[in-house]
């Protein structure tokens, strides 16, 4: 895949950059009384993620006009992302957040406060041709296209995406109860996943994806996978958790294992992570199974921190994980 050399941002993340507020307790959420707060949402993790390996990143969004809204943006710039196109609402709606829970063992649970919130209020109005067209990839959230008017200010980013030789990538980025109806949520995802470039998903995404497809039940990696390459996609990368990844393009399917290791705190931000390392190695070096391998590593270190943004590693961390640690290759 060739990324445009020239271009001054390497990729523009889209949709969600929220807050994340963690129990400090190992326990049930009803009894935790210490929390700490960081940056949410999954195009805002990717964004930081990504910045921290190295890559000049964007992101445009939309942000509340109180304390949660200014710290998004404040952490976002902190990490040395563009935050031009980070946008304020100024009709009252709210940065969402999430109330994350940590038990043991690394399991976790979380409940997202969404209704009417500021990042889907991003109209296409807002959107800039001449900051799209600066960078080499556009990653867009599948979050943002559940309700108007982001799902038309993505469109419009996809648009002028093509129009100027941007990559589109797309992550499903599903989650349970934000979406008004299943109908919707097939249709909107299926049809940005035809549109991109990359499609980054979990097993999970990719069956609900499928039903927009295919509307069939005869779920298969394999099939999926074809249906979106015919349609113009040129990597289809379906994660499947501790199994790895299945990596799929015109000319190869490649299966990527995970890394295996102990001390897992929570699984929050390893998607987020894996894609930076990813994307990151795919605009550096063009190499897609290399490109699993980092991501797996970024996803490796990221669970063993408490957040999802501040917990993503840095490419000389990402570097030194992959010397001393090894794949399951089972």
């Amino acid at each position: 895949m060739n990324f445009n050399k020239e271009s001054v941002l390497d990729v523009i993340c889209v949709g969600r950059a929220t807050v994340d507020i963690y129990s400090k307790d190992i326990g049930l959420l009803e009894e935790a009384n210490n929390f700490a707060k960081y940056l949410g949402g999954s195009p805002g993790n990717t964004a930081v993620a990504m910045a921290k390996q190295g890559l000049k990143v964007g992101v445009i969004t939309k942000v509340s006009n109180d304390g949660m809204g200014r710290f998004v943006r404040n952490y976002l710039k902190s990490q040395d992302i563009d935050v031009s196109n980070v946008f304020t609402d100024k009709e009252g709606h709210l940065t969402a957040i999430t109330i994350g829970e940590i038990l043991d063992g690394g399991k976790c649970s979380c409940i997202m406060y969404r209704s009417n919130c500021a990042d889907l209020y991003l109209s296409p109005e807002e959107i800039s041709e001449d900051f799209i067209k600066k960078s080499k990839a556009v990653l867009i959230s599948g979050t943002s296209f559940s309700h108007s008017p982001a799902r038309e200010a993505c469109l419009k980013i996809i648009d002028i995406a093509k129009r100027f030789g941007v990559k589109v990538i797309f992550d499903p980025d599903y989650r349970d109860g934000t979406w008004d109806n299943q109908e919707e949520c097939f249709t909107y995802l299926s049809l940005a996943a035809k549109l991109s470039d990359i499609v980054i998903s979990t097993n999970d995404e990719m069956q609900i994806l499928y039903r927009g497809l295919n509307r069939q039940d005869n779920y298969s990696k394999d099939f999926v996978a074809k249906i979106l390459l015919d349609a113009g996609v040129s990597i289809v990368n379906i994660k499947d958790g501790s199994k790895g990844a299945t990596i799929f393009t015109i000319a190869s399917k490649i299966d990527c294992p995970c890394y295996s290791i102990p001390g897992v705190l929570k699984t929050f931000g390893a998607g987020d992570s894996y894609a930076a390392g990813f994307v990151a190695e795919l605009i550096e070096n063009g190499d897609v199974e290399m490109a699993s391998k980092r991501g797996a590593a970024s996803a490796a270190i990221t669970i063993k921190g408490h957040s999802c943004s501040e917990a993503s590693p840095t490419l000389e961390e990402v570097k030194e994980f992959m010397k001393t640690h090894e794949l399951n290759n089972k």
